[in-house]
C-alpha cells in the first residue's frame, strides 16, 4: 500500500505507466488522472466509457462546498471488470484550463489518498509533465505539487533513449530540490524506465543521478491498447514487466517508511506525514 505520483520532462509515456502499474498491481488499486494537460484514459482505455458528470474537474467545486470528503469516492469508476471494485480511476480534467481551479484543492485531494491507501489501495498518481514558476520550483498553481510533496515515491519517467534523457534533466533538478525543501526528501526522487532505447539502466542513473526503481518493457501493442481502448486482445509484456516493477518500488517505499518514522519503526499500512 502505496502513493506513488508519476511525471516527465516531456512526454515520456507517463498516463500508459501509471495504467500499466494500476492494472497489474497485487493489491487494490487507484488511478488518479492528475496531469494538468487532461486526462485520456476514460476517452482512450475505456473507449469513452461513463459520464463526464465525475471526475476530478467536478472535486474544485466539492471543496468549496465542504463536500469533499463525502463525494470524493463517487467519483471513481472500474478500470476492469474482471476485478470490479478492485482498480479504480479517478477520471482527469476535461480540459486544461480548469486546472487553475483545483489550486487550494490539491492538498485536501493529498489527505484523502492517504486515507485510500490506509485503507489498503496502492495508490497510482499520472501528474504529467512538469510545470515549474521557476529552476528550482515546481507551479503551485498550474500542477498538482502537493500530491507529490506527500508521495512516498515520485518517479520520473524516462525512455531509454538519448533524446528523453536529455529532457529529463533539467526536471530531475527541480524534483530533486522539491521534494528536498516541501516534501517527504530528495530520496523519494527515482527513475521508472521505458526500454526503448539502447541505454543501459546504469547508464542512465548515472547521467540523471537517481536510482532506477523500476524497469518497462518497450511494448509498442499493450501500449497501443492502454491509450487507444482495449479492442483487441491485450498483449502481456508490458504487465508482466509493471508487475516486476512493483517488487522493487515496494521495496523503496518500504525502505523510506522505516527511516521515516520516528525511532524507525513502521506501521504496518500507514505513512509518514
Amino acid at each position: 500500500m502505496a502513493v506513488i505520483a508519476l511525471a516527465s520532462g516531456k512526454s515520456s509515456g507517463v498516463t500508459c505507466s501509471a495504467l500499466a502499474l494500476t492494472l497489474s498491481s497485487p493489491k487494490p488499486s487507484l488511478l488518479v488522472e492528475a496531469d494538468p494537460a487532461g486526462g485520456t484514459v476514460r476517452t482512450g482505455y475505456l473507449g469513452g466509457e461513463g459520464t463526464a458528470a465525475i471526475g476530478l474537474h467536478r472535486l474544485a467545486a466539492a471543496e468549496r462546498q465542504g463536500t469533499l470528503a463525502r463525494e470524493f469516492a463517487q467519483h471513481f469508476v472500474s478500470l476492469d471488470r474482471e476485478h470490479a471494485g478492485q482498480r479504480l480511476l479517478l477520471p482527469g480534467l476535461t480540459d486544461p484550463t480548469q486546472a487553475p481551479s483545483l489550486g487550494r484543492t490539491w492538498q485536501q485531494i493529498a489527505r484523502l489518498l492517504t486515507v485510500m491507501d490506509q485503507a489498503g489501495h496502492d495508490v497510482f498518481v499520472d501528474a504529467g509533465r512538469i510545470v515549474t514558476e521557476s529552476e528550482t520550483r515546481l507551479s503551485t498553481t498550474r500542477y498538482p505539487t502537493p500530491l507529490l510533496h506527500r508521495a512516498d515515491a515520485v518517479l520520473m519517467v524516462v525512455r531509454t533513449t538519448q533524446a528523453s534523457i536529455a529532457s529529463s534533466a533539467p526536471g530531475m533538478r527541480v524534483l530533486r530540490e522539491e521534494l528536498a525543501r516541501h516534501g517527504t526528501g530528495a530520496d523519494a526522487l527515482g527513475l521508472l524506465l521505458i526500454e526503448e532505447g539502447s541505454f543501459t539502466s546504469t547508464q542512465v542513473q548515472q547521467t540523471l543521478q537517481a536510482p532506477v526503481v523500476g524497469m518497462l518493457a518497450w511494448d509498442p501493442d499493450t501500449a497501443d491498447v492502454l491509450t487507444h481502448g482495449a479492442y483487441k486482445r491485450m498483449p502481456r509484456t508490458l504487465l508482466r514487466s509493471a508487475r516486476t516493477a512493483h517488487s522493487t518500488i515496494n521495496e523503496l517505499v518500504t525502505k523510506r517508511r522505516v527511516q521515516l518514522q520516528p525511532g524507525g519503526i513502521p506501521t504496518s499500512v500507514g505513512r509518514a506525514s
